[in-house]
């Protein structure tokens, strides 16, 4: 082994632990090195020219002291290098980085709640949200699983919870992205405040109302809470594609994956009201509460205040021009908030009655706008993907029936699904790729629609993958039609 300035302390003594005690008998400063805390931070990313202006030693000396008693103890020669450049003092947010994340990978091995607590406080008093964030993220970067990041999610903000509770809660102008948030998260809170106590009045056996005398008013709390779709998917639509071309990726999979847990659980909910199953409807309409407020809390202390400080004036326009798109749950954002900047937008391609340039088709030419025009107006919703798995375009008419805002144009396809079904994306677009599909087939019930959603590998005049068009339609009408009705049956 080689030993110069650089060295990283906790991986001397990883290999030569006896040198611990000599270290602590070197300067009384080097006793803290005992500490297990102190070496799973701080020593992770100390080097040895930073432990030497530590203990007050120059660092020629310290490093053949070290050499000297390796030799000693363990009849090693190490070669050592007194040159080279000096590193940066030690980064105090690099090593609470190394805290937090020692924190959780102990957490995921079965570690104790209670005793990662207290070790948390210990060390860090004032952590900002950004750095949980950024720390979900390198540990998913470091290869722990998104899912197994999601299910210790709850539990980690357990551990940092009296730190963020210390916070004070948002505010901004209204009509600012961030206000529609938090004014939206305080019309759930009450909704979910009433869902509870209808719940609670709710009794699987004797002494209370039936479930029956109930259903109607649960049924509509319920279509009440699932307004809260229009939120979600602000976020997944605005928020976290602005956060990840800031390179801020990792916690908005995270949040996405628990979105998707409270779209499932409230089908499990709707399904038992129809069953009428008194008790397992009461503890999913628990669940689905605590989920839903848990999320109110993450989107509070963390993700909006590392939005805020992530995001400029200008990506928050964008998120309030499509906001305005996908629509707000429970209220009417203000109008007070003007962005200072304006949005770039591509000017008309001609003015009402004027020629314009036309684009050459192959069985025609249309100009822009009547391209424009005529996707806007196709009786179904086309999305197209290029060969790089890029969001180019989607038709922003009135037939579309799955939501979609400017937010994921330039966005990869696979963060437009969520974390679940991403694999199955991959392999239809490797598929079409390699040309062993042409199309991809799917189609759903929902409520009164029966949705066919169709996948086409879009290939140029000489074969070559070009990307791929999504095509969805509502095709219940159609299912139903019967008989005939010809063009001169019209009127």
């Amino acid at each position: 082994m080689k030993i110069d300035s650089r060295t990283k302390i906790d991986d001397l003594l990883n290999k030569y632990p006896f040198l611990l005690d000599f270290l602590a008998g070197l300067s009384p400063r080097f006793a803290k090195l005992r500490s297990p805390i102190m070496r799973k931070t701080i020593g992770r990313v100390a080097t040895l020219h930073q432990v030497a202006g530590f203990g007050d030693l120059p660092l020629p000396e310290l490093l053949y002291k070290i050499q000297a008693e390796i030799k000693r103890v363990a009849k090693e020669d190490v070669e050592v290098d007194v040159g080279g450049a000096s590193p940066e003092p030690i980064d105090a947010k690099e090593a609470r980085q190394e805290v937090l994340k020692d924190i959780i990978r102990e957490l995921h091995e079965g570690g104790d709640l209670e005793e990662q607590k207290k070790r948390f406080a210990e060390l860090i008093k004032d952590i900002r949200p950004t750095e949980i964030s950024e720390m979900e993220q390198k540990l998913i970067e470091e290869g722990l699983p998104e899912e197994e990041v999601k299910r210790l999610c709850d539990v980690h903000v357990q551990v940092f919870k009296e730190s963020l509770e210390g916070r004070p809660l948002l505010s901004a102008i209204p009509g600012h992205p961030l206000h529609t948030l938090t004014e939206e998260n305080r019309a759930l809170e009450k909704i979910l405040t009433e869902f509870k106590g209808l719940l609670g009045r709710v009794a699987p056996a004797d002494g209370g109302v039936s479930l029956e005398k109930l259903r109607g008013e649960i049924k509509s709390a319920l279509e009440e809470l699932a307004e809260v779709e229009k939120h979600y998917l602000k976020k997944e639509n605005q928020l976290f594609p602005l956060l990840e071309s800031k390179g801020v990726s990792g916690p908005s999979k995270v949040m996405w994956a628990i979105h998707d847990d409270i779209r499932m659980m409230m089908r499990e909910f709707r399904g038992l009201l129809v069953e009428e199953k008194a008790a397992e409807l009461l503890a999913a309409g628990r669940r689905l509460s605590e989920m839903m407020a848990d999320m109110i809390y993450k989107e509070e202390k963390i993700l909006l205040p590392m939005s805020l400080e992530t995001l400029d004036e200008e990506d928050w326009a964008r998120v309030k021009k499509g906001e305005e798109e996908i629509g707000y749950a429970w209220v009417t954002p203000g109008s007070e908030w003007k962005p200072a900047v304006a949005i770039e937008e591509s000017p008309p391609a001609s003015e009402y009655g004027r020629p314009a340039a036309t684009v050459g088709l192959d069985t025609g030419a249309l100009t822009p706008e009547q391209v424009n025009l005529l996707l806007k107006n196709l009786p179904f919703d086309v999305t197209f993907v290029d060969e790089a798995d890029t969001v180019r375009y989607f038709s922003a008419g009135a037939e579309r029936l799955f939501p979609r805002s400017p937010g994921i144009i330039g966005r990869k396809v696979q963060n437009c699904h969520p974390p679940a079904s991403v694999y199955v994306v991959n392999s239809i677009l490797e598929a079409f790729r390699k040309g062993e599909r042409q199309v991809a087939e799917f189609w759903i019930q929902s409520r009164d629609r029966f949705i066919h959603i169709r996948y086409f590998a879009v290939r140029d005049d000489r074969g070559r993958y070009r990307g791929c068009l999504e095509v969805s339609q509502d095709v219940a009408a159609v299912r139903g039609l019967q008989g005939e009705r010809r063009l001169l049956d019209w009127k």
